[in-house]
């Protein structure tokens, strides 16, 4: 049979989370948790391969295995075996050929930005903290200007291998809650720092710092348009969404729901 199950961490202590050779990663956390309780070494499909220091609220991941558990062995199981910084929140039953990342329809990202004079003291893990005033209409109206199926080769990193830049990205959202701004984007998927050097360019933009639009920027093709890549640490994984047969749990419609600021 095979499980599939939705997981949250804090990114900030691992080196992102596919499993890497010289570094700590949640993958291997969380492989070498289900090999405690399993007694079998096992490798898990995930749906998204986020960064290091980027957070999730909602990562799905499977693996196929013949051990009968009840869903609350299987999460205490798992979750005993795990750090304080991981935690496995669900788990169902799927087809066997579910596949966590090639299933995917799309994948939401919220992005937490402080805005304000002073540090975000108690958020200052979990968000960018930005000095300068930014004008969130337009950062806002910007923001809009992304949607649709474009070549996104301006904001790929350097040391992007996909193959193909073109994505699609269906939904952009702002929201402000006093100096907090969240930005939330939908995709059918991202290229590498994709999301954070959206964010950089649409901040710059927002302060007057850079006099391109984003339409502009993404007909350059061009990365050297693009604003800065702001840090990993105010990035949220909120989730895939896959065909409703499956019964995943749906991506979170705002980072705000999860931190209650």
């Amino acid at each position: 049979m095979k499980l599939a199950f939705t997981v949250e961490y804090d990114g900030g202590d691992f080196s992102g989370f596919q499993r890497q050779i010289n570094a700590i990663t949640i993958q291997e956390k969380i492989e070498d948790a289900i090999e405690v309780i399993t007694k079998q070494k096992v490798s898990i499909n995930y749906a998204g391969r986020t960064d290091a220091g980027v957070h999730a609220l909602s990562q799905v991941f499977d693996f196929s295995t013949e051990i009968d558990r009840s869903e609350s062995d299987w999460l205490n199981g798992i979750n005993s075996n795990l750090p304080n910084s991981i935690q496995v929140k669900d788990v169902i039953d799927v087809p066997e050929e579910f596949h966590s990342r090639f299933l995917a329809k799309n994948r939401t990202y919220g992005y937490v930005i402080y805005n304000s004079r002073s540090k975000p003291l108690f958020f200052d893990n979990y968000a960018h903290w930005e000095k300068t005033p930014l004008d969130f209409e337009i950062l806002k109206s910007e923001g809009k200007t992304l949607l649709g199926t474009h070549d996104f080769s301006s904001f790929r990193s350097s040391s992007c291998s996909a193959r193909n830049p073109i994505k699609d990205i269906t939904s952009f959202k702002a929201e402000k809650f006093n100096n907090f701004i969240v930005l939330h984007i939908t995709a059918n998927a991202f290229l590498h720092n994709m999301v954070r050097i959206i964010m950089g360019t649409l901040v710059d933009i927002s302060k007057n710092e850079n006099k391109m639009t984003i339409k502009d920027i993404i007909n350059a093709k061009d990365r050297n348009f693009a604003g800065r890549t702001l840090s990993a640490k105010g990035l949220f994984f909120l989730g895939p969404k896959y065909d409703d047969l499956y019964k995943i749990t749906e991506p979170l419609n705002s980072v705000m729901d999860k931190l209650k600021i």
